[in-house]
């Protein structure tokens, strides 16, 4: 294992997370999620609905080819080739969201949501090789504080777009934003399609230029695709064997589908639930990436002192604890006040998982392993959006569908408990 990379080599890894946040929080989240519900359906009960369930889509091939590319890449040795091509499946996608035009025809609802579903694979399964990338940057003790501060950059990350977004193309009340952007069609609200694209593909550069790859083995493409699948085969039969690896597996594909879920309408919810409009949101997603940073950072060094497990456990008691009191409050303010709570827990429970992955990963198979974990987290991944959808569409209400998000984060920390922190 590769442990002497440089400072600035660490810390262009971490800002991948800088770079790919932007797009989770900027346009499945806060922007284009509630712009997509309100003005391309027009009705932000159903929008929120089709959102989730093109999310729960996207989570279907994810699961299928997360697998199958670790395995690959475990045998061709080489990470940052797969993680800049599909960086590009994203940033391409994400660019021509400009033409999201407030049209609610069938043909143009479905054009919008599969481009988001086609960035929103090639986001996630460039995280399954960034992700494993992680033992050959920081060393064994420091692997915990190192995942943080990514996780926490890239909150900041979301943070600075977010800000750029409300300040730079939107406006906030009488202030009127630095770029004169047109509004006729929405346009100041479209823009940040291509922005965020530009975005990603500026801050991803320096890890290819400073960041080193772990040794490229050179199999034949067609050698390494065969010797993939074999040794995927073989993994998949025998990871009954490792019962502690597998339980967390099965545990946080159930509490991160909640966390999914809950980045996919987080805004919508707050929109339809209080609201709020687009400025509201964007003040409220910028509050809420200042928390989750503070998080992700403060508890980087919990993760290294008390470990993994206990620090996703007390994460998780935060999320659902805080979760509950929002079901019952009215209140906007009370809302927002609560939501920044929320999000101080975020960012440690999916930096902690990342890290207890690395612990409990055979060291042979650690890409595989951790596109097992993209593959069990995006093999039920669908359920969370989908139940938010159902439970919203039955009960005509976001409240239910946010009793769906805490019921999947009770699930899981409940058979998180079963699991021992040890490789």
């Amino acid at each position: 294992m590769n442990i002497t990379q440089s400072k600035k080599s660490v810390f262009s890894w971490c800002l991948y997370d800088w770079a790919n946040t932007a797009f989770s929080t900027v346009i499945i989240t806060f922007i284009f999620g509630v712009y997509f519900a309100r003005e391309v359906v027009g009705d932000e009960t159903i929008g929120s609905a089709q959102w989730s369930f093109a999310i729960g889509i996207s989570g279907f091939f994810i699961a299928f080819l997360g697998p199958l590319l670790g395995a690959i890449a475990d045998n061709s040795g080489s990470r940052k080739s797969w993680i800049f091509w599909l960086s590009v499946l994203c940033i391409v996608p994400c660019a021509l969201l400009w033409f999201a035009m407030p049209d609610a025809s069938t043909s143009h609802v479905i054009l919008i949501l599969s481009l988001v579903v086609i960035a929103n694979i090639g986001l996630e399964l460039s995280q399954v090789f960034y992700n494993a990338m992680l033992p050959h940057i920081a060393s064994p003790e420091r692997v915990g504080r190192v995942s943080g501060w990514a996780w926490g950059l890239g909150y900041l990350g979301g943070l600075s777009a977010l800000a750029i977004t409300l300040f730079g193309f939107i406006g906030l009340g009488d202030m009127a934003p630095l770029f004169p952007v047109p509004k006729d069609n929405f346009e100041h609200i479209r823009i940040a399609g291509p922005f965020i694209a530009l975005w990603f593909f500026v801050f991803m550069l320096p890890l290819f230029i400073f960041t080193k790859d772990v040794e490229i083995k050179k199999l034949p493409a067609l050698e390494a695709l065969s010797k993939g699948l074999r040794q995927l085969a073989v993994s998949v039969r025998n990871i009954k064997n490792h019962k502690n690896l597998v339980t967390f597996l099965i545990s946080s594909a159930i509490y991160r589908d909640g966390l999914v879920t809950l980045f996919a309408i987080g805004g919508v919810y707050a929109a339809g639930q209080f609201g709020m409009d687009f400025t509201e949101i964007l003040l409220f997603a910028i509050g809420l990436n200042v928390t989750a940073g503070l998080g992700a950072f403060g508890f980087a060094f919990i993760d290294d002192w008390i470990g993994s497990k206990k620090t996703i456990v007390i994460s998780l008691i935060g999320l659902i604890i805080i979760g509950a009191v929002i079901l019952m409050i009215e209140s906007k303010t009370a809302f927002l006040l609560l939501a920044l709570g929320l999000g101080t827990f975020m960012g440690p429970v999916q930096a902690a998982s990342r890290t207890m992955i690395l612990k409990l990963s055979p060291p042979h198979m650690l890409t595989q392993t951790y596109g097992l974990y993209a593959f069990t987290g995006k093999s039920i991944s669908f359920l969370g959006p989908i139940a938010f959808g159902v439970m919203t569409s039955i009960f005509h209400t976001q409240q239910a569908g946010m009793v769906s998000i805490i019921g999947f984060w009770v699930v899981g920390l409940i058979i998180l408990l079963k699991v021992k922190e040890v490789r």
